[in-house]
């Protein structure tokens, strides 16, 4: 196949498909057979919508969407040390320079090196036949998880992996999660899974709070309001959530948050964009709280939340609530903007499962 059907977003709330010739992997380089891609928050906030970065942390016009892949590799390059051909592999989705201090931490999200580009946004992404990446940016993906699993794991529960690492979860708490689309539904499942004694969930759009209903893993589920506040309270003796975790990037959401979490406990927003309002003195400082802000995760976490997936029988692709075929993806897309499902995903296999 010298050409391949690929997904590029001009900016306007549209999805355009145009053929590309099939890349050819160079040194260190592997070529991917897309299996499953899935369709993240971000894209639509700062892509599908509008082009909202600017210069090289922006997205490219013309480049392929999609930077939630996993696939199958078909061929690799010279060079490769780990990964061969037919090996299932999620891709991380920042592609660093690789020898920066962030890089060498594991963060290429935060790599700022004018090598640095994201899959998906500087370089061709995942909603594509082919995928073009480079070894040092694969995970491997076990015979236990689908694909969706792996492509959910590339940005979203790596994503929320890493926040809740950083505030720590465990069977001593009880925790609220502001803001559940497809994020804060990962966040669910990942705090049941990692023990957590009580579950709560606020969201204001009803066809989401009806999916996180249905999932079975939230003790409350809340719509939105002015007396949130007082009914977590309510729900926890009077105390507040030992943890909380914003998915929504909404100020009223992230207020709920803060003011809903008891004495020492910790908060971390992971919803990116809008604005927060609150008072230090009276939110944070007096009761000794917490905020902690965190972006993606680091490749060396992924690769344990991958391993820990497996361990606790978490399948990220329960989720999903639409599939669709890469022809399809202008209405992948829409759906995923409306806020009225799941998680989306653009699959390519029959024998996906």
């Amino acid at each position: 196949m010298s050409s391949m059907q690929g997904a590029i977003l001009p900016g306007n709330s549209t999805l355009e498909l145009k053929a590309f010739p099939v890349p050819v992997p160079g040194h260190g380089e592997v070529l991917i057979r897309m299996k499953s891609s899935t369709i993240c928050g971000s894209d639509i906030r700062c892509i599908y919508h509008e082009h909202l970065g600017k210069g090289p942390e922006g997205y490219q016009p013309g480049m392929i969407a999609g930077h939630e892949p996993c696939g199958q590799i078909v061929e690799t390059g010279p060079g490769c040390r780990r990964f061969r051909k037919n090996d299932r592999v999620i891709v991380y989705h920042i592609s660093g320079c690789g020898v920066c201090n962030d890089c060498r931490r594991g963060y290429m999200i935060s790599c700022t090196s004018e090598y640095r580009r994201a899959y998906g946004w500087q370089r061709d992404g995942g909603m594509a036949e082919f995928l073009l990446a480079e070894e040092k940016d694969l995970v491997s993906l076990p015979d236990e998880l689908s694909y969706s699993d792996g492509a959910q794991v590339a940005c979203g529960f790596g994503t929320v992996y890493e926040g809740l690492e950083r505030i720590g979860i465990s069977g001593n708490d009880a925790v609220l999660i502001t803001g559940l689309g497809p994020v804060g539904l990962a966040t669910a499942m990942l705090c049941r899974a990692m023990g957590a004694q009580k579950i709560f969930g606020i969201e204001v759009i009803d066809d989401r709070l009806a999916i996180a209903k249905n999932l079975g893993l939230f003790d409350a589920v809340l719509k939105a309001g002015d007396d949130n506040v007082a009914q977590i309270r309510d729900m926890t003796g009077g105390m507040g959530t030992e943890r909380s975790v914003d998915c929504s990037a909404n100020s009223k959401a992230r207020l709920t948050a803060i003011q809903a979490t008891r004495k020492w406990g910790k908060i971390v927003f992971l919803g990116e964009g809008g604005t927060a309002e609150f008072q230090p003195s009276r939110d944070i400082i007096h009761d000794q709280k917490a905020i902690y802000g965190s972006w993606v995760t680091t490749i060396w976490r992924m690769e344990e939340l991958v391993e820990r997936l497996v361990r606790w029988r978490v399948r990220p692709e329960q989720l999903i609530t639409h599939r669709f075929a890469l022809k399809d993806a202008a209405a992948a897309y829409a759906l995923m903007a409306s806020g009225k499902c799941g998680k989306v995903a653009v699959v390519f296999d029959e024998e996906l499962r």
